[in-house]
Order: C-alpha cells, then sequence, then structure tokens
C-alpha cells in the first residue's frame, strides 16, 4: 500500500528448547507450528504468521482472485453497484462474533471509521484506495458505499483482511493491546484463552465440523526446529521451511509439501531526486544486471523467488507467461547499455533497516556485473536521496491498483499514458477489460522502468501423514478451517 513501504525479511522467533519433546495432539486436535505473529489485531497485521492466525478467527467479506476477477461472498452475501460509484454489501444472516454479540452492518461501519483515523496496516485501504465519500447502515444487513468517482476494485479491497469487524466492546474501550492478547472474531475458530507470546494457542472450531478437526493448537517455535519435528511425527504440520531445510523439504516430504505467493515483493525503486538515473538506458542496465536468483537462495534464505512482472502473483490480474525483459539476468546486455549512456557510476543504493543485507549482496553482484562502484547506504530519516533505495511492499490488499499506485508514488512517476491507463483500468466495466489496462499500464512501467521488480515473496508448508486437504492464499496462509486428519 502507498506510503507503507517496509524493508526486511527479519522476523523474530522465540524458539521452543525443541519441538520433538513437546506434548502430540490431543485426539481430535491438530498441532501446527507458526513464528511468534507480530500482532493479532487484524487491522496492523502484515505478517505470515498473523495473516495465519487472525484468517482461522475472522472470516472476510468477500474472497477476491486477482487471476480471474471473480468475487467469492463469504461474509457477505452479495457485493454490487448499478455505476461502479455507490456499492451495496448485504450480510448473511446470522453472523456473531465469538463473543455471542451479532455482526451487523454497524460493526463494519464503526470498525472501518475506526481504521481510517489509526495508523494501521489497513489504514491506506480506506484513505488511500476506497477513499468514500460516504458509508453508512442503513439497516443491520445492509453496507452502502458511495465513492468520489467510478472504481471497479471495491470487491478487492473489501477482501482486505485488515477491514475484518471488530466488537463494540473494543470499539468503545480502544484496548488494542488487551484485545490482541484475546481477539474476538466472527470466523471459523475462536481463541481458547488469551495468546502466550512465545508459546502460542489454542483454536476451538464453532461450531464443529464433520471431518474437520475441533481444536487447532498452534505452537510458536523455532522453524528448524519446528520442520525436524514434523518429519519426527511430533508436530501436524508447519508453516515454515527455513533456508536450511529447502532443498531437504522435496525429499522429506515428497507430496506432503506447499509453496504459495505471499503479498510481499521486493523493488529497487528511483525516486525523482535521483537526478542522474533519470536516463531509462542506466536503469535498464541495473535492471538486466541483477542476480536475482543470487538474491533468492542467498540473504532471502529461499523464502522468495525471482520476480518475473512488475506485479507480484498476490496481485496479478490475467494468466502470467514469460518473464519480463528488464526481469532477466542478462550481464552483457547490462554492460553494453551501461556503455551507450556513457554512465560510469558511482551507485549508492539506499534500504531502511533490516533490508540492508539483501541490499548489500545486490550492490556487490551490481559492481561485479557493471564494472563500475556500487555501494550499499543507510537511508537517512529524512530527506531526497540521490540514488535508488531497495524497498519491500507489504501489501494488504489483491488489488493491482495498490501495488502501480505505490510504486509510482514512491519514485514521483506521473507519465501521462501510465496515469491515464490507471484511471481507465479503475473505472472500466468488466473485471477482464480492467485485468487489461492494469496489463498496459504494468508494461508502460517496465519501459519507463522507475522501479525496478526484483523478487517476490512465497510461503511454505510441511505437514505430517494424518493430515490432508492443506491449501493456502497469499492473505492468509494455510486454510486451517480445510484441514482434514
Amino acid at each position: 500500500m502507498r506510503s507503507r513501504l517496509l524493508a526486511v525479511l527479519a522476523v523474530a522467533v522465540i524458539a521452543l528448547g525443541g519441538c520433538s519433546a513437546q506434548e502430540p495432539a490431543r485426539p481430535g486436535a491438530l498441532a501446527v507450528g507458526l513464528v511468534e505473529p507480530g500482532t493479532l489485531l487484524p487491522a496492523d497485521v502484515d505478517d505470515p504468521a498473523g495473516l495465519l492466525v487472525t484468517g482461522a478467527l475472522w472470516t472476510p467479506l468477500a474472497d477476491y482472485d486477482p487471476v480471474s476477477g471473480r468475487v467469492t461472498p463469504r461474509a457477505a452475501a452479495s457485493i454490487t453497484s448499478p455505476d461502479r460509484v455507490t456499492w451495496t454489501v448485504k450480510l448473511r444472516a446470522g453472523g456473531r462474533f465469538h463473543d455471542g454479540s451479532p455482526v451487523t452492518a454497524k460493526s463494519y461501519v464503526d470498525t472501518w471509521r475506526t481504521i481510517a483515523g489509526e495508523h494501521w496496516a489497513a489504514t491506506p485501504v480506506l484513505t488511500e484506495s476506497l477513499r468514500a465519500k460516504d458509508i453508512s447502515a442503513p439497516d443491520d444487513a445492509t453496507i452502502r458505499i458511495t465513492l468520489d468517482r467510478p472504481a471497479n476494485q471495491v470487491p478487492a479491497w473489501l477482501s482486505a483482511p485488515g477491514l475484518a469487524p471488530l466488537p463494540a466492546s473494543v470499539l468503545a474501550s480502544g484496548d488494542w493491546t488487551g484485545f490482541a492478547r484475546h481477539p474476538v472474531g466472527n470466523g471459523p475458530f475462536r481463541l481458547d484463552g488469551d495468546w502466550q507470546p512465545g508459546t502460542g494457542g489454542t483454536l476451538r472450531r464453532v461450531p464443529p465440523s464433520a471431518g474437520h478437526p475441533d481444536e487447532v493448537d498452534l505452537r510458536v517455535g523455532d522453524p528448524v526446529e519446528q520442520y525436524d519435528a514434523v518429519r519426527d511425527g511430533d508436530l501436524d504440520l508447519t508453516t515454515s521451511v527455513p533456508g536450511e531445510r529447502h532443498d531437504a523439504m522435496h525429499a522429506d516430504f515428497t507430496d506432503r509439501h506447499l509453496m504459495w505467493a505471499l503479498p510481499r515483493a521486493g523493488y529497487l525503486v528511483f525516486p525523482a531526486s535521483a537526478t542522474r538515473f533519470a536516463d531509462a538506458t542506466v536503469r535498464h542496465s541495473l535492471a538486466l544486471g541483477a542476480d536475482r536468483g543470487a538474491l533468492a537462495n542467498g540473504p532471502l534464505a529461499h523464502q522468495a523467488d525471482p520476480a518475473k512482472a512488475l506485479l507480484p502473483p498476490s496481485s496479478a490480474p490475467g494468466e502470467r507467461t514469460g518473464t519480463c525483459r528488464p526481469c532477466t539476468f542478462d550481464p552483457a546486455a547490462a554492460q553494453s547499455l551501461l556503455g551507450q549512456a556513457r554512465f560510469t557510476g558511482p551507485v549508492p543504493l539506499y534500504s531502511d533497516l533490516g533490508g540492508d543485507g539483501w541490499t548489500r549482496t545486490l550492490a556487490s553482484g551490481l559492481a561485479r556485473t557493471l564494472g563500475v562502484p556500487v555501494t550499499a547506504k543507510q537511508r537517512p530519516s529524512a530527506g531526497p536521496v540521490d540514488g535508488p533505495s531497495t524497498v519491500e511492499l507489504k501489501l494488504v490488499s489483491p488489488s493491482p491498483a495498490d501495488v502501480l499506485g505505490e510504486l509510482a508514488e514512491l519514485a514521483g512517476y506521473s507519465d501521462a499514458g501510465f496515469t491515464g491507463d490507471l484511471a481507465a483500468a479503475e473505472a472500466a466495466a468488466t473485471p477482464q477489460e480492467a485485468g487489461q489496462l492494469y496489463r498496459v499500464a504494468e508494461n508502460q512501467a517496465l519501459r519507463d522502468l522507475p522501479a525496478i521488480p526484483l523478487w517476490t515473496g512465497h510461503g511454505h508448508a510441511v505437514w505430517g501423514p494424518r493430515v490432508h486437504d492443506v491449501r493456502a492464499t497469499p492473505f492468509g496462509g494455510v486454510d486451517l478451517a480445510e484441514l482434514t486428519g
């Protein structure tokens, strides 16, 4: 989302002291390993572990598939609009929070007003993407949204997991810290007791469902130990595979492992202040000189794939084939372009704290490939920079408009054709037409290259033989409600 760049792959992990020493899951329960979530307040979650847990505790209004544009209603019965300006959300009957209170249209309206006033991860979905002139609840089952312009991305934005409703009790108290210790959602599981940092918590299915576990024990621990515990039969499933176990995964779990796209991606962004890099030929040279495989297999520890396009898989409309030209590693072409531009360096690469590891690897690789000085530097706390910056985007909605818009804002990129294509895509009458126009805008940005795509994140899971039906989505991770075993 715009204005929410975070640099990083550093996740604080609290070790269990050996997963193999843990008690096995109780009958009717599954034991699932994860790292410590950053928070369990859904509107502020931006990490895979947090998305996993809140995805079990809440049911979103809808699921949105950016490839097809298909909307699958969940807590909503329908999301419709006659003109793409006024939108009506009809809620399914009987929705309740785990504390027994009803989930009404007012629950959503009051929650969204609170989110809009906070500085949470999901705030830009409302304030920068949706930009509604008015949101109201004419009755308990109806949400009415009036926009300031036609926009077909409303179902994508409303599917953002951070827009989950909060009970009136916490909205009244504002005790977000206390609520994150014991979140109360509207989803298929409730949390039994408080979340215990460093240990985890127990999810209980509401109501029970035949063929599915009634209980899921979430166990916080070290990913290496959890991987070994699943392999040794002491844990049913773990939701991360560390780099040092990545190669072994295919042999240890031949048909019991899964990888899926995460809503995170890394870029090299050229701000308008970096005037020495205004020539697109120089930017294309840097793009072709970037060894993305070295990043994915090195400092990113097999938790990412080399980028194949500007839009990451979690937000890309339509089926994708091949790799974009600026996404390929071609040292000879990179050197040739740099010579044509008569660019001799130096190249400063700026990064935020946390992204300095992969920035240093990128800098040293570019220096070897291009034969010019390339130096990784810490981004100053204020003021413009004179070179490109590495950026990690952590996305909170599947809309391609958010990715393209944020990259343009970070770079100060204002090409008229690109801006017009974005506006036309947002106002398009059908998802198919919108997808084509977002691709046109993406291709324009790839020609001008205000931002170089470098990598896209992916998640992992491995599981034991008694677990079945393991599926995952970018914005929810492993679907705990669908597991059987």
